[in-house]
């Protein structure tokens, strides 16, 4: 394991403390709850909060989607691994503005237990809290089964929108729908190159060929629906697009938001040169990017490899989209 690290088991607490160093003005921990961050601001009076967390290792998921315009909380695990239920209920008690709070996570059974133990926590305390869980990996399991799905980058987009939903002072009820009618309508598709290293286990999560590709491997390496000899930038374009445009399935006269996410271990000029592909594709087919998103939104370590996100897009969220929002893990929202 080649690594800038320190001992293996701190690096989440280290990591943690070098953002709170970095970014102040923007986060702080919650006290007594050191895996528990929430924007400086919280809570904001008469606002719902939302509330997001997972494991660590995939930055900007978690830590990177708290702020105005975005999330309010986030509770975050050793690295792949579930945040403890309560540390989900601090960042949620410290986030509660009095109008509730929205859990908005991913579909992953550890997540999903730890996160309604939190909300029967919260919910002792008149703290009223509902559930909304990314699903948007079309590999990890057929659309008529999508309760089975993974939430992999395509979040992204709940949070951005839900956040922006939850700034016009709405209510629970509606920031929730928000949030459920965007993951209702984003598809995702990853395709691998490398394995990842996960520091306190010191090897690879998984042995692939150089001449190999994994097409859709989840975001911790689970296995993906079939493993190929590595193609051309346009072949596996062609493969994420048709894949992903076929499930919605998104038709002719759609309006989409596109994301083309890396994994952490894969240059920028790789993600344009599959987007150049992706954008015809998807001209040919009659299907409108309204905005595009290309960089690091979801990582997997230092995994190589790439993943498309498509969102149908309705009027209101296509404003939601456009709302002002801040990070300074996010560059680009426009």
């Amino acid at each position: 394991m080649k690594k800038l690290i320190n001992d293996p088991l701190q690096v989440v607490d280290e990591t943690i403390s070098g953002i709170l160093k970095a970014y102040p003005h923007h986060l702080r921990m919650v006290k007594d709850s050191p895996r528990s961050l929430v924007r400086v601001d919280a809570p904001i009076k008469g606002k719902v909060g939302i509330c997001t967390g997972g494991g660590s290792g995939h930055i900007p998921v978690f830590l990177g989607y708290v702020g105005p315009g975005l999330l309010d909380g986030v509770s975050v695990g050793n690295v792949f691994s579930s945040p403890s239920a309560d540390a989900m209920f601090a960042a949620t008690k410290e986030i509660n503005g009095g109008a509730g709070v929205l859990y908005l996570y991913g579909n992953y059974g550890g997540d999903k237990m730890n996160f309604e133990m939190a909300a029967e926590m919260a919910e002792m305390e008149n703290i009223p809290v509902k559930h909304s869980i990314a699903a948007d990996d079309v590999a990890s399991a057929p659309r008529n089964e999508k309760e089975r799905r993974r939430g992999v980058a395509g979040i992204f987009f709940a949070y951005k929108i839900a956040g922006a939903k939850a700034d016009t002072m709405a209510g629970l009820d509606e920031v929730k729908e928000t949030a459920d009618r965007v993951i209702e309508n984003t598809c995702t598709l990853g395709v691998a190159l490398t394995p990842c290293t996960i520091p306190a286990v010191g090897k690879p999560n998984f042995e692939i060929a150089d001449d190999e590709m994994e097409i859709g491997m989840g975001i911790h390496g689970e296995k993906g629906i079939e493993r190929a000899k590595l193609k051309k930038a346009d072949e596996v374009a062609t493969i994420m697009a048709e894949r992903v445009v076929g499930d919605l399935p998104f038709k002719r006269g759609n309006e989409v938001a596109a994301l083309v996410n890396g994994l952490g271990g894969t240059p920028p000029e790789e993600l344009y040169i599959l987007y150049n592909r992706i954008s015809d594709i998807l001209a040919g087919r009659g299907i409108k990017i309204f905005r595009t998103y290309i960089g690091e939104y979801a990582t997997s370590m230092e995994m190589a490899g790439a993943s498309l996100s498509l969102l149908r897009l309705d009027d209101e969220m296509k404003k939601l989209l456009l709302a002002p929002a801040y990070s300074p893990f996010l560059l680009q929202w426009k």
